[in-house]
């Protein structure tokens, strides 16, 4: 399935969150990741997130696209690349 996670948390907890979804997902922009993933492995991913945030006061928004050919995808602005990690 293809899935958009959005978080925010606090900024002691951003490098933690940041590192776990980047073993799972491809980074989009800041606080955003997206990419296509196994409903046991997103099981594993949000379990292991949850140890992380501070459901009190973080927040985690998943985004579920049941058909991504129905999905269009725009950037406006300078789009953000993984590439742009190594430059």
């Amino acid at each position: 399935m293809f899935v958009i996670i959005t978080y925010d948390v606090e900024r002691k907890r951003v490098g933690k969150v940041c590192k776990k979804l980047r073993e799972y997902l491809d980074w989009s922009q800041n606080s955003v990741f997206e990419g296509e993933i196994t409903k046991g492995k997103l099981t594993q991913c949000l379990a292991e997130l949850n140890n992380i945030i501070d459901n009190n006061v973080d927040s985690i928004y998943l985004y579920q696209v049941s058909n991504p050919k129905n999905l269009k995808k725009t950037v406006y602005g300078i789009a953000k690349s993984p590439m742009d990690w190594f430059l």
